[in-house]
């Protein structure tokens, strides 16, 4: 390793280290503008410029990389002169409007001139004005171009981070402008990380704009509620008020970027549907009462349906204290395993237990991704967990990981990927399978003889050609590489053959386990805390921990600790929940945080199923379309408003902060838990946060060892538990059927996650109008061009939104984001049928040939007209 001595400090380095990256580490401050620490070096600001025994000029520390035996000066007169030329050069055409600037307070300019700058300027002449007004770029980005300093920063982010490309220079030298296509950013993220590494007042967030200086605010260090990538942000308020969202570079997975939905996406607490009081139904319609009246009326409800089994269903954004308590709440207070904790799907748990006790990698998201070979399974990264993708694309350009994708819809990873094989939605374990026949076929007898006669006795004689499909360069790749990530959606539950899809993936895995590729595996989760939602036991078959109901000793130690049985049958998952609501046979369904009538894939069987359950019970914190068809409505806290812990994709657990008080009459969820024990006549204990994460961490084998306090800023990750379960290959499914028409599938847009986002002002302000995505061949068959309004429809309904041509989509796939409300997507989806066949049709033509065919059973239905 070699030596380099800065400021007669002497250290040894790693090899390629830089001089700035050496002084870091001896405490030795060198500034520097255009710098980042997770880009490679442009050195355009000179303002790093260090003295180096031998060389005759000053050399750029950000760029230069050390040799045995350097020795480095970092505070001489001419580097002290040098630097103080530079920002005199900056500020000559800087305006000096600190006192309106919003980046005031905390300006790298700023503190750059007050410790290296100039005591008077040397220029006089007139200062540079490119333009006189400040330029809305975007609905959330605003520019001054006379501030930048032209480091390039928000650039080279743009492009080289985010992968949007949206942001760019005109003209060269001092004259050098940065801008967006045309002088907008219609076309971008709208993530704000260009505003986030500005270390001027140039671009700036037009929400936060002129609202509060960085003194006035007090900062919370939290993380995202939006997707499960867990990052972590600081929110500032001021007075209780909601001002802002930045980001830290030194801690969290996301290294300081954050998406749309996290820097922007946050004032959906503010929502103005927030449930204000208790709420009970009387005479068909939903009345305020207070706390009191709403506890009588529900001891007596609870007593009425105490004769019928119990459900409950709850949210994966809740915390896990929360989540902890609720699975408690309804084994040891209910009497029930009924419980889940998905809106949208059923999770086939005896597959996808064995996955992830045998194979999930509970490590930094970096690490992994830093293998040599990723195979990404499913969804949209770039929507579903945009920091994710730009983790992706950094490890692919600058660690040369070689990306692999295998997915219904494209995203725009697959610009960086090294193969990308399109696959019809629901034919996914079809083409595992290929891919899985085409590694067997390649190893060969490089498998233990024993291990290639197992598996190939199981998994059969793949029907499938490996390479006929595009799976050929898959198997290769895989074959090829050292070590092997596979990166799951969780999009592929939706489909009702999720089971098989899984049961191909843990032959994937097991094989490049043989293969001594040392596989990892994560999901790639939309929702916060789905990853605690499963640790903490939110399943029906499925105790804390992963643990079995049916397991006796698994059973008995938690019944000891709460001092309750818990039944030994499985429960009822929300599919069978639903049915035994349907057939009169549910007494009270409990439904924590959750909207099942927007999210289920059924809407006429979950309003029926929410009709014919005895009592139902809704604790959330906004009036939901759910929440309207409830018995008993319990407002409860919302995101910030109360503290807890939320375990990442990564299986890193983190605190998710409280930031303002709940608001109106809401109480946090824990104590509405506490509530409603108390009117079935018993106590949950513990019940406070701090007490129950110390009780996860005591039975919880995960979690053990893990405390509060030792949860540093970068929180703590949580173990992985082996089993000894025997390796287990699953036969290879059939081919699937050929498919013709339109199939359409759902997910989460880039602006907006589940149904929460769509309450942010600020994101519907960039966000589209929903929207129907389809390929430009599917769009010429149609006669339908970009922008037109169209109708959607299936067996069960339809809906209208305006069309987005996409020329990446594969023929045959309509893609119609989840998250708009009003759009009623599910009243066209039939429980169990996805994806759900369709036809899509120009607005005017179906309003047309739904007149004409109303007409024509008008007149059926009539007879003929007399003369």
């Amino acid at each position: 390793m070699p030596k380099v001595t800065i400021n007669e400090q002497t250290l040894e380095v790693e090899a390629g280290s830089t001089v700035l990256q050496a002084a870091g580490r001896l405490g030795i401050e060198i500034p520097t503008f255009c710098y980042l620490k997770r880009l490679p070096p442009l050195a355009s600001c000179r303002m790093c410029l260090v003295e180096i025994e031998g060389l005759r000029r000053l050399q750029p520390a950000c760029a230069t990389a050390v040799t045995d035996g350097m020795v480095v000066r970092t505070n001489t007169p001419l580097i002290d002169e040098t630097r103080s030329s530079m920002l005199d050069m900056l500020l000559a055409n800087h305006p000096l409007d600190c006192p309106i600037c919003d980046k005031g307070g905390e300006c790298e300019l700023q503190d750059m001139v007050m410790a290296y700058g100039p005591n008077r300027s040397e220029f006089r002449d007139p200062k540079r004005v490119f333009h006189s007004r400040d330029i809305r770029l975007s609905p959330v980005i605003i520019m001054n171009v006379n501030r930048c300093i032209q480091c390039q920063r928000c650039v080279r982010m743009c492009e080289e981070v985010v992968g949007a490309v949206a942001l760019g220079t005109i003209e060269k030298g001092m004259d050098t402008a940065v801008t967006g296509f045309e002088g907008s950013l219609a076309s971008c993220d709208q993530c704000g990380n260009c505003v986030e590494v500005c270390p001027v007042g140039a671009l700036m967030s037009f929400p936060y704009r002129y609202k509060a200086r960085p003194w006035d605010l007090a900062e919370t260090d939290t993380i995202c509620p939006h997707c499960g990538t867990g990052c972590q942000l600081t929110v500032g308020t001021r007075k209780g008020e909601f001002m802002r969202v930045h980001s830290k570079q030194e801690h969290g997975v996301n290294r300081e970027t954050l998406c749309v939905r996290g820097r922007f996406g946050l004032d959906f607490m503010e929502g103005r549907d927030r449930i204000k009081r208790p709420m009970i139904r009387r005479d068909n319609a939903l009345v305020p009462v207070s706390w009191g009246e709403a506890g009588d009326f529900l001891r007596q409800r609870l007593l009425d349906a105490a004769h019928k089994p119990a459900g409950g269903l709850a949210s994966a954004r809740l915390p896990n204290e929360a989540l902890y308590q609720f699975q408690k709440l309804m084994r040891s207070v209910f009497r029930t395993n009924n419980i889940d904790c998905s809106s949208r799907w059923c999770a086939p748990f005896d597959v996808l237990g064995p996955m992830v006790t045998g194979f999930y990698s509970r490590a930094p998201l970096d690490e992994v991704i830093g293998n040599d070979c990723v195979l990404v399974v499913g969804g949209n990264v770039t929507e579903e967990n945009p920091v994710t993708e730009y983790l992706l694309r950094d490890s692919v350009r600058r660690r040369q990981t070689r990306l692999l994708i295998l997915s219904a819809r494209p995203c725009r990873l697959d610009a960086d990927a090294r193969a990308v094989v399109r696959v019809r939605p629901g034919a996914e374990a079809a083409s595992i399978a290929a891919v899985v026949a085409g590694l067997m076929a390649a190893a060969g007898h490089t498998l233990p003889d024993e291990a290639f006669a197992v598996t190939e006795a199981t998994i059969g004689s793949q029907a499938i050609d490996a390479s006929s499909d595009g799976q050929g360069p898959l198997a290769t790749a895989l074959l090829e590489g050292r070590s092997v990530t596979l990166l799951v959606s969780v999009d592929l539950l939706r489909s009702p053959k999720a089971r098989a899809t899984l049961q191909q993936l843990n032959n994937l895995l097991q094989l490049l386990r043989l293969l001594g590729k040392a596989p990892a595996m994560q999901f790639l989760f939309d929702r916060a805390n789905q990853m605690g939602a499963w640790d903490m036991g939110v399943l029906p078959a499925t105790l804390p921990g992963g643990q079995a109901v049916a397991d006796e000793a698994a059973r008995g130690a938690l019944a000891r600790n709460w001092g309750s049985e818990i039944p030994s049958e499985p429960g009822a998952g929300l599919h069978a929940m639903l049915e035994l609501c349907i057939e009169g046979r549910m007494g009270a369904l409990y439904l924590a945080g959750t909207d099942p009538l927007i999210a289920y894939p059924d809407r006429d069987f979950i309003t029926r199923a929410l009709g014919g359950a005895d009592l139902v019970i809704v604790q959330d914190a906004f009036l939901t379309d759910t929440a309207g068809l409830a018995n008993v409505i319990l407002p409860a806290a919302g995101y910030g408003e109360e503290s807890g812990t939320f375990t990442n994709n990564e299986g890193r657990i983190q605190q998710v902060r409280k930031f303002r008080e709940p608001a109106f009459e809401a109480r946090d969820n824990l104590a509405i838990f506490d509530f409603v024990a108390a009117l079935k006549g018993q106590l949950l204990e513990p019940s406070t946060p701090e007490d129950i994460f110390s009780e996860i961490a005591r039975l919880v084998p995960a979690y053990q060892e893990v405390t509060l306090g030792g949860l540093h800023a970068d929180g703590t990750f949580t173990r992985t538990v082996q089993t000894s379960q025997a390796a287990e290959f699953f036969a290879s499914p059939p081919a699937p059927k050929a498919v013709e028409g339109l199939m359409l599938v759902t997910g989460n847009c880039l602006f907006h996650n589940g149904y929460l986002s769509e309450r942010s002002e600020i994101l519907n302000t960039v966000a589209s109008d929903p929207y129907v995505a389809i390929g430009e061949e599917d769009a010429a068959e149609l006669c339908l061009s970009d922008g037109d309004q169209v109708v959607v429809r299936s067996a069960r309904g339809e809906l209208e939104a305006k069309l987005k041509v996409d020329k990446e989509f594969p023929k045959g796939l309509v893609f119609v984001p989840e998250n708009y409300r009003t759009l009623q997507l599910n009243k066209l989806m039939r429980k169990g049928e996805y994806p759900c066949p369709v036809e899509v049709q120009e607005a005017t033509t179906a309003h047309q040939t739904g007149a004409a065919s109303r007409a024509q059973d008008h007149d059926q239905g009539m007879g003929s007209p007399l003369p």
